[in-house]
């Protein structure tokens, strides 16, 4: 099979990552330039995507459409898909629930192949690489496997149903995220009564515990308003499967405290918990 040409439509810190990793068995890996900002413009240079100007030109070009953005954005982002005379094979790889993947398939019924993708783990760093999770009509989930093969991105095929791989990520995201965030609060609280030296000391190194890793609590912070979104989706497939939803919900609500720290690098431990603390 001849290498695709592929567009990403939203090159974030995560889209223009696994953009770059495509780029190893694609023909070329397009965006679109129109209303993105300077941050977009120099990430996708960085990772050496080829701009168009108008996403009419990236439909027309690609064989491969990649959707990584903010969950709220993957309908709308869909939809225009959806308008446009595309019949290639749409990777739906964003952090929401089963039931909105599935509305977007319904959307593509007639134009593209929808294949629903879940992404574990963060960028390539420190010997960590992402887990792409497919699902999806067979034909289209091998397309996504060869244009990842060899690449930092692992794919793993959950099957052909549309909604497994959003599933599986929501899952990990649930237990994973949230606990990020209790650890948040559990230092939080130790700090109040001069005790969080000896709570990430001592309890905390008795077993393979997130406590033990406080540091990561300014990186949860810096990326809260990416986390936030993403419970709130869990949290709707919980409802949906009849399991209560209130704690995802109430760590989403946690996280909306450090909305002003978004991809802030520089953020501290103790920046982090005095936000907490005082929003």
């Amino acid at each position: 099979m001849d290498q695709p040409t592929v567009g990403i439509l939203h090159p974030g810190s995560m889209g223009a990552a696994v953009a770059a990793c495509a780029a190893t068995n694609a023909t070329e890996v397009l965006w679109c330039e129109a209303g993105r900002s300077t941050a977009s413009v120099e990430r996708a240079t960085r990772f050496g995507l080829t701009p168009v100007a108008e996403l009419a030109e990236l439909m027309e070009l690609s064989d491969i459409v990649i959707s990584l953005c903010p969950p709220a954005f993957a309908e709308d982002l869909a939809r225009d898909v959806a308008g446009r005379p595309f019949a290639g094979v749409y990777l739906e790889a964003n952090a929401i629930n089963p039931v909105r993947v599935q509305r977007i398939a319904a959307l593509h019924e007639h134009g593209a192949t929808v294949v629903d993708g879940g992404v574990v783990g963060s960028r390539r760093s420190g010997g960590k690489t992402p887990i792409l999770y497919l699902s999806g009509a067979t034909a289209a989930t091998e397309r996504i496997e060869a244009l990842f093969a060899g690449t930092a991105v692992r794919t793993v095929v959950l099957g052909t149903e549309v909604g497994k791989a959003s599933a599986l990520k929501l899952a990990y995201a649930s237990f994973q995220k949230t606990s990020r965030v209790l650890v948040a609060l559990a230092i939080g609280m130790a700090r109040e009564h001069g005790v969080d030296q000896e709570l990430i000391e001592g309890p905390s190194r008795r077993t393979d515990s997130y406590l033990s890793e406080p540091q990561y609590v300014a990186k949860t912070a810096a990326r809260a308003w990416r986390w936030g979104p993403e419970l709130e989706e869990a949290a709707d497939a919980l409802a949906a499967a009849g399991l209560p939803p209130e704690m995802l919900r109430a760590a989403a609500s946690t996280l909306a405290r450090w909305h002003g720290v978004k991809d802030d690098g520089e953020v501290t431990l103790t920046d982090a918990l005095d936000r907490l603390a005082q929003p």
